[in-house]
């Protein structure tokens, strides 16, 4: 058979196209094949979550991490560890809330489950009592004005909508009113703030997070309150206008503390100044271990670089897994990570994040270029026989937002999100909890992506 040159061409780069898939899918069967059998991202989340546990920036516990991680990267084989210092917040819970709504009327009163917010300020040591008023949304409060509003306490009772399918778009559509809540209710004389939790799930179980304060308006108590109790409340203040809300909360925060990034590395094959990292955030809130968020992005990243030694590969740029400080209540670790690469003159190819949570991987989202976008969607194929399908979906991690702003192509890990809200922030967000063969895919799925960009680029 006679081929005319632009087929024979075309014959060519087709042979050469198959024998390079079939080089890769050989390769991220390898990869997962060794996760799913030899994986130690789930007895690595096993230490983190139990003898260390919830380990807020500035914390006793945020300090044991960072010397627990710099050592579980040298047991993962990374050719180089070390530390990146930043200055971090300091804020500290202090002793249990306490909150009760009370009857006017009866003088009875119900306990209900509450959590200060992330950065609020403490009541008086007395706590407050003052009536509760209920609103859905900013629009409402502004309606009601200094009238209403003045010496009340405001509960802001916005769920995350049930119907959908994506919760991470319900969780931003609700997380507005737990960070600028109390700002926005002080402007009209408000003494504190209620917030329901933002999940899906109805439970006994406040979850906290961070709030933030305008500098220009007066600072007032902010807390979460469960599902539970928000219904309660809610269902109550139908009949009775006249409830009023007790709080007492004793947080505060504390001058900056001295805290680090750990950053572990596998060297290029070649001498190279091509970088491409993967991190998770070693910073999680006091009231659980942080096995969700997020223990399981540390160890997945963790677990990339004992997977390339394991197998023997030799990338064809640095590889470096970052276990970023102060994720939850500041990015401090994200901006000097940037900081730094700048600084070094470092050429970042590429960075992905896991902050979604340990469950089943399903894709990754991205900011990139739509050329950088239609490579990832064109490796589909190697990833579905693992579940693993969706590449169509915008954005990526708050610790790498800074590398995407100086133009660094960025990937988020996403995995199926139905639960995530369950544990998110909240006390149950525990290694009970974790799936160790959903928890050690992942780790796979981001050690594949990796190997893809190292030989391909974009």
């Amino acid at each position: 058979m006679k081929f005319k040159l632009p087929l024979l061409l075309l014959f060519i780069s087709l042979l050469a196209s198959s024998g390079i898939a079939q080089t890769d899918s050989a390769m991220i069967k390898k990869i997962f094949n060794e996760a799913l059998t030899n994986g130690k991202s789930y007895s690595n989340l096993d230490y983190l979550s139990n003898k260390i546990g919830g380990r807020l920036s500035g914390s006793p516990e945020a300090q044991k991490a960072v010397e627990w991680t710099y050592k579980a990267m040298k047991e993962a084989g990374a050719d180089t560890v070390y530390l990146q210092e930043c200055m971090v917040p300091h804020w500290v819970r202090g002793e249990k809330e306490s909150a009760k709504i009370i009857s006017v009327v009866t003088g009875s009163s119900k306990e209900v489950p509450v959590c200060a917010l992330g950065g609020s300020i403490a009541t008086p040591a007395k706590g407050i009592t003052a009536p509760v008023i209920e609103v859905k949304s900013f629009e409402e409060l502004e309606k009601l004005g200094k009238a209403k509003v003045e010496g009340k306490i405001v509960f802001f009772n916005s769920p995350m909508d049930p119907t959908q399918i994506e919760t991470f778009n319900a969780y931003g559509d609700a997380v507005m009113f737990r960070w600028a809540g109390a700002s926005e209710a002080a402007k009209y004389g408000a003494l504190g703030v209620v917030v329901r939790s933002c999940t899906l799930l109805q439970d006994d179980n406040p979850h906290t997070g961070v709030m933030g304060y305008k500098d220009s308006i007066n600072k007032i108590p902010a807390c979460a309150i469960s599902t539970n109790g928000a219904n309660w409340l809610s269902e109550n203040l139908k009949t009775n206008k006249n409830l009023m809300f007790y709080l007492k909360m004793s947080c505060q925060t504390l001058p900056d503390e001295k805290s680090y990034n750990v950053v572990g590395e596998i060297r290029a094959a070649k001498k190279s100044n091509e970088y491409i990292v993967v991190g998770g955030h070693l910073d999680a809130w006091d009231t659980g271990q942080g096995a969700n968020d997020d223990g399981s992005g540390v160890v997945q990243s963790i677990e990339v670089i004992r997977i390339f030694k394991a197998l023997g590969i030799k990338p064809k740029c640095n590889i470096r897994a970052v276990a970023f400080m102060n994720e939850e209540n500041g990015g401090r670790g994200g901006k000097k990570y940037a900081e730094m690469a700048t600084l070094n003159n470092e050429k970042h190819i590429a960075a992905i994040e896991s902050d979604a949570g340990s469950f089943s991987p399903r894709g990754f989202s991205s900011d990139a270029t739509l050329q950088v976008k239609a490579k990832l969607k064109s490796w589909r194929p190697l990833f579905e026989p693992y579940g693993i399908y969706n590449f169509d979906r915008d954005g990526s991690g708050a610790d790498i937002a800074p590398l995407k702003n100086a133009g660094v192509p960025c990937f988020e890990l996403m995995p199926d999100s139905q639960r995530y809200f369950d544990y998110h922030h909240a006390p149950t967000d525990i290694f009970e909890n974790i799936n160790k063969r959903e928890l050690e895919l992942g780790g796979a799925a981001m050690t594949a992506l990796i190997w893809m960009i190292s030989q391909h680029g974009f």
